[in-house]
Parts: structure tokens; sequence; C-alpha cells
């Protein structure tokens, strides 16, 4: 019995469930074909009649009749025909799903979109077209106004003004005719209904009136410079060119000659181009052509610059030559002067060598530069640049010169250096005598009598240098630099001694007034006292103040703080 309640139970439960999810699943479907029926609406209300009622204004002719017709028997077919389906479609997938056939609803509605996907595409060319056509009559009729109107100005500049354009005034004449024939056409194609065309017409129309502009505003100045400008700069090269000559000057390896024809032949080419105003092509040949002249000029100005400069730069690089051979000649002599008293090196001896050597190119050089002027073959840029490399390779050997000379004289100021040095180190080694004696101390340790030895032998060693004929400065310098570092190092040292000495003696001293008290204390105070006169000042200082401190805790500090205040007082 219960079991046959628990499927009925069930049986209920499942049917209940199959139909709220059918429920849901309706609803749904309900919801897509209201959504579909809104964009049919939507698609209804577009103003494509609207919009094409505007084109009945224009001239309803030729391809904007054409045009007319398609849009209008389109624009018939949906709403007469694939609407109405559409509405079949939309209320046949109401039904499918009002009866729960959700596969056929499916379907019918994925037939309604792709409908309406294809109405609204050939509403989208209708509407598109439609401004097309609209869109260019407007545009047509207001730039045509402006074109024609400086179709017009520039007509009637041209035949006021025509000497100004000279060769070029024929053919501009005949771009301005080019113009009006498109102007005519343009009126036909309107007039014919055909503004797409005319558009097209329209464009090539603005693009040409303002070329236009652009080569009559350019042709004057122009025109100018073909036949008046350049030539005229041409004839000044050829007057510079031929006076130049007759002066003196050499300028064969310019070939100016050649290179003249050659900018003549290229203003002809650019005065026939002037002619079919082609003023792109004029431009780029002119502005070579001047690039070109310019060059020339610059070359022949290079020649005078060169003439002037060596006129005037010739006499004083021949003084100099006299000047730095003179010296050369001086700084050898005092080489070997200053080798009969110090040793030079290697490469020191090499330097006067190079110098010679050097200077015998140069003079060479000079002599081949003063015979190639007299021989007046060779233009004057080349020579110019000639002397420049001779009087600045002259002016590096007065520079290599000097450093040598002053290497030369420096020997003998690093020679009392040298000595002053060393008279200093000695001083230095007495403030240590001076400055063991009076501390007291009773001697010094090991390592500083080591020290003191070295530093004897070292200074020995820079005074038997400083002897020798010819004189060593390198070798000098050597012994000088480990004498001063000997001496520097043992003063610091015997520094260091004295100041612990002196504390340990204090340490000592201050430790003496606990001896009775203490018979450890009495022993390592005669320990430390051994160590002192052992020269172990370290070693004695320790042992005091470990003694010292078992007693006195902080005796230390005190004491170094009075001996610190004691020295700051004496400084």
């Amino acid at each position: 019995m219960n079991y046959g309640v628990e499927i009925l139970i069930s049986a209920i439960l499942i049917i209940l469930i199959l139909f709220v999810v059918g429920y849901i699943i309706r609803k749904k479907y309900y919801k897509e074909v209201d959504q579909l029926d809104s964009q049919k609406l939507e698609l209804m209300n577009r103003p494509v009649a609207e919009e094409m009622a505007k084109v009945k204004q224009l001239n309803m002719t030729g391809e904007t009749e054409e045009m007319f017709e398609r849009w209008r028997s389109t624009w018939d077919d949906i709403l007469t025909v694939r609407l109405p389906k559409v509405d079949e479609m939309i209320f046949a997938s109401e039904e499918f799903a009002d009866k729960y056939r959700f596969k056929q609803a499916k379907e019918s509605n994925q037939q309604v979109k792709e409908s309406l996907h294809e109405i609204e595409k050939d509403m989208d060319a209708i509407l598109q077209e439609l401004n097309e056509v609209v869109g260019s009559e407007e545009e047509n009729r207001k730039e045509m106004t402006d074109v024609f109107k400086q179709y017009q100005e520039n007509k009637k500049y041209l035949l006021a003004h025509r000497h100004l354009f000279g060769i070029a005034g024929e053919k501009l004449e005949e771009l301005l005719k080019a113009v009006e024939v498109k102007i005519n056409h343009y009126e036909e194609l309107t007039d014919q209904g055909n503004y797409l065309q005319a558009r097209e017409v329209v464009l090539v129309l603005t693009s040409e009136m303002e070329e236009l502009g652009d080569k009559m505003e350019k042709v004057p100045d122009l025109l100018t410079e073909c036949q008046s400008i350049l030539p005229s700069q041409i004839d000044d090269l050829k007057s510079g060119y031929k006076e130049m000559t007759q002066q003196g000057f050499i300028l064969e390896h310019l070939q100016l000659e050649k290179q003249i024809e050659e900018l003549s032949q290229e203003i002809e080419r650019c005065q026939e181009s002037l002619q079919n105003a082609e003023i792109t092509s004029v431009e780029e040949g002119l502005q070579g052509t001047k690039d070109k002249i310019e060059t020339l000029y610059d070359l022949l100005e290079k020649e005078v610059y060169g003439k002037h400069y060596i006129l005037q730069e010739i006499e004083n690089v021949e003084n100099t030559l006299e000047q730095l051979l003179e010296k050369n000649n001086d700084m050898n002599h005092e080489t070997k002067i200053v080798q009969n008293s110090y040793q030079l090196q290697d490469k020191d001896l090499e330097i006067p060598k190079k110098l010679d050597k050097s200077f015998n190119q140069l003079v060479k050089r000079y002599e081949f530069l003063q015979a190639k002027l007299t021989d007046q073959m060779t233009p004057y840029s080349q020579l110019e640049e000639e002397l420049k490399d001779i009087a600045e390779q002259l002016k590096i050997i007065k520079e290599d010169q000097t450093k040598f000379t002053e290497r030369l004289h420096n020997l003998r100021k690093d020679e009392l250096s040298a000595k002053e040095s060393i008279h200093a180190c000695q001083r230095k080694i007495k403030e240590i005598i001076r400055l063991v004696h009076n501390s007291h101390m009773p001697g010094l340790p090991s390592d500083c009598e080591s020290l003191y030895e070295r530093a004897k032998e070292q200074i020995e060693n820079v005074y038997n240098s400083l002897n020798e004929k010819p004189l060593n400065m390198n070798l000098v310098q050597k012994y000088l630099d480990e004498a001063q570092d000997t001496v520097d190092h043992l003063y610091e040292k015997t520094e260091e001694y004295i100041e612990t000495a002196q504390l340990a003696e204090r340490v000592i001293q201050y430790a003496n007034r606990y001896r009775r008290q203490s018979s450890e204390l009495a022993t390592n105070l005669e320990e430390a006292e051994q160590a002192f006169r052992s020269y172990e000042y370290m070693a004695a200082l320790e042992q005091a103040a470990t003694a010292v401190e078992k007693i006195e805790p902080g005796a230390l500090k005190r004491i170094e703080e009075i001996y610190e205040s004691e020295e700051y007082s004496r400084s």
C-alpha cells in the first residue's frame, strides 16, 4: 500500500516539475517573440518613405530615376510581402509555444530573425544610397560655387596679366579650357539627374583648380628665375672665371666651363617644363641648378681665400721654421750638456731624434710647396691645405720642444727638491731622538731600533745616489720615496711607544700606593717594572693596569683622563 502511494506522489511531483519547466521555457519563447515583434515594428517605423520623398525634389531623370524606381520597388516588396510574411511567422511561433512545441518555435523564431536581418540590410542600403544622392547634390552645389568662382578669377587674372606668365601662358589657358569643359560636363550630369557621377567630376575639378591656382601663383617667379636670375648668375660665373684665370688662378680642376654648359642645358630643360606648366619638375630642376651655382661660387671663393691665406701666412710659416730650427739645435746642444750631469732614459733620448726627423720632413714639404708656387700649376686651395697642415705640424713640434726643454730644466729642480726632501728626513730623525730623550724612556723596542737603522741606511743610499755622475734621478727618487716612508713610519711608532710608556709609568706610580696592602699587587708591579725596563711598554701597561683594577676598579680610566688632560695642557 505504501509503495503505491510513493509511486503516486512521485508521479505527481514529476508532472509538477514538467509543468513548471514547460511554463518557464514557454515564457522564454514568448519573450523572444515579443522582441522580434518589436524589432519588426521598429523597421516599419524607419523613415524610408520620408527620405525617398526628398529625392523627388531632384531631377528625376537618368541615374536618379533608375535608383528611385529600384528603391521604391524594394520598399514596396518589404511592406506588402516580406513584413506580412514575418507577421505570419511570428504568429506561428506563438502557437508553437502555446502548444509546447518548442523545437518548432525555435526554428520559426530563427526564420523570423533571418528575415528581419535581410529586411534591415536592404533598408540600410536604400537609406545609404538615398543619403549619397541627396548629399552629393548638396555638396556638389556648394563646392561648385567655389570652383566656378575660382575659375572665373583665374581666367580673368590670366587675361589681364598675360605677360607675367610668358611661355607658360598658353598651357595655362589650355588647363583653364579643360576646367571649363569639366564644368559643362558637371552641369550636364546634374541636369540628367546623375548626381553621383557629377560628384566624381566635382572632386576632380576641386583638385585641378587647387593645382591650377598653385601653378598660376608660382609660374611668374619661376619664369623670372629661369629667364633672368639664374642666367645672370651663370654670366657672373663666366666673368669671374675669366677674370681669375687672367690673374693667374689655376682653375682647370674645377671643370667650370663644362659645368656651366650643363647648368645652361638644365635651365633650358626647366623652361621646356615650364612651358608645359610642369611646376614640380621645374622647382626640382631649379633648386638643383641653384645648389650647383652656389657650389661653384664657393669653389671660386675658396681659391681666392686660398691665395690670400698663402700670401699672408707663408712668411709666418717660414719664420717659424727658422725659429724652430734654431730651437732644435739649442735643444740638442742642451741635451748633450745635461747628459754630462744626469742619466737620461732611452725614451727621453729618442725625443730629440724624432723631432729632428719630423722637422726635416716638414722642411722638405715646405720647399716642395715653394716649388709649386713658383711653377703656378697647382690650385691655391690645395696649396692652402698643404700650408695649413705644415703650420699645424710646426705647432705640434713647438709644443714637443717646449715639453722636452722643460723636462731637461726640471732635472735640476728635481735634484734640488730631492736634496731638500732628504734633509727634511734627517731633521725628522733628529726630532725622533729629541722626543725619546725628553720622554726619559729607558730605550726603544727592537722593532723601532730596526726601523731607525733602516732609515739611516736608506738616507745614506739617497746621498750616495745624489753624488753619482751622471746623476740618475729615477734611482734617486726611488731611494727617496723608500726613505720618506720608513722615517714617517718610525716617527709614528716612536710617538706610539712614548705615549704607551708614559701611561704605563703613571699607572705603576699610581699603583705603588697599594703595594704594602697586597703582596700579589706588589709581585705584579715588580713584573710590570721589569717589562718597562726591558722596553716592553705595552706589556708593562697591561700588567700594572690589571693589578690596580683589582684593588681599585675604574682606576685606569681616571689615570688616562688625567694623562690626556695634561697632554692637552702642554699642547
